[in-house]
Parts: structure tokens; sequence; C-alpha cells
């Protein structure tokens, strides 16, 4: 239950999409989660209920635009997003989501 940076990929067998999300958002850190799906249904939902900073639908979930806010959530976040115009929002909650069709 840490925070690892690195090349690493967690398997965890679940019974169903619901089960796979309650997993996800079952632990204290956030920065960043990722859905392969054909659903744009399944995709919103992902987007909305994930407890990330950064969201990503059917893309890789290293690297990000330097022109969006990035940060985590939980404890995975210190501090602002970026500077600029997001510094004044400092307290309130950003995500980042991307989907390719």
């Amino acid at each position: 239950r840490d925070e690892v940076f690195g090349p690493v990929a967690c398997v965890i067998r679940v019974p169903d999409y619901d089960a796979a999300l309650a997993t996800l958002n079952d632990t204290n850190y956030g920065l960043t989660a990722g859905l392969i799906t054909r659903s744009l249904q399944r995709a919103s939902d992902f987007k909305a209920r994930s407890e990330t900073g950064c969201v990503m639908v059917n893309l890789a979930t290293a690297g990000t635009d330097y022109h969006v806010p990035f940060g985590g959530r939980k404890d995975s976040s210190f501090g602002p997003r970026e500077q600029g115009q997001y510094a004044r929002e400092f307290y309130t909650v950003i995500k980042t989501c991307y989907t390719k069709a």
C-alpha cells in the first residue's frame, strides 16, 4: 500500500467493472488511472468516478501535456497543480481526462 514510481504494473483480479473501480479508489493515493474500453458510457463513468488527478482512457498512463494541470489526489498531491491561472484555484479539485476513440 505504498505509492510506487517506476515501470510497475499491478494486476488484481476482480469480478466486474464496479469492483475494479472500487479497488482503484481503495487507496490513500491517486496520481493517475487508466481504462481501455470501447464503451463511451464506461469511459465517461470512469472519468467521473475515479479518484485520481489524471485519467487516461485508451492511452498510456505515463506522461501528460505540459499545458494542462498535473497532480494527484489524496496523498499523491502536494501544493497547487501549477502556477498561473490555476494557482488561484488551489483548493479546487481538478481532474484532467483523456479519451481516445
